[in-house]
């Protein structure tokens, strides 16, 4: 069974730097790992993307330079490093991974963690 738990959210100001990681458990070999978020009112969008063998990695345009994807296969971690945060970046975050599929394909994602809350103030 694979279990995802996301941590490191909170609140920070505009500006500031936030990291996010997720431990997973129970992933097959050649999983993908991706972060989504969902703001109030808005759909769950996919930010960043990671490949099994951590060579690949894809971001939507508004995070590109700002955010960065990496991952550390010993212990199934990945994280979400974000840097110069906006208001318009808070939102729910969340980690998922997927095992069948294009690894920047929103819908290939299976498995998903519970969610962790960024908020930036102006």
């Amino acid at each position: 069974q694979v279990q995802l738990v996301e941590s490191g959210g909170g609140l920070v100001q505009a500006g500031g730097s936030l990291r996010l990681s997720c431990q997973a458990s129970g992933l097959p070999i050649g999983a993908y790992r991706g972060w989504f978020r969902q703001a109030p009112g808005k759909e769950r969008e996919l930010l960043a993307a990671i490949k099994w063998n951590l060579q690949r990695t894809y971001y939507i345009d508004s995070v590109k330079g700002r955010f960065t994807i990496s991952g550390n296969n010993v212990n199934n971690t990945v994280y979400l490093q974000m840097n110069t945060l906006k208001p318009e970046d808070t939102a729910v975050y969340y980690c998922a991974a997927g095992y069948s599929g294009i690894y920047y394909y929103p819908s290939a994602y299976d498995s998903w963690g519970q969610g962790t809350q960024v908020t930036v103030s102006s």
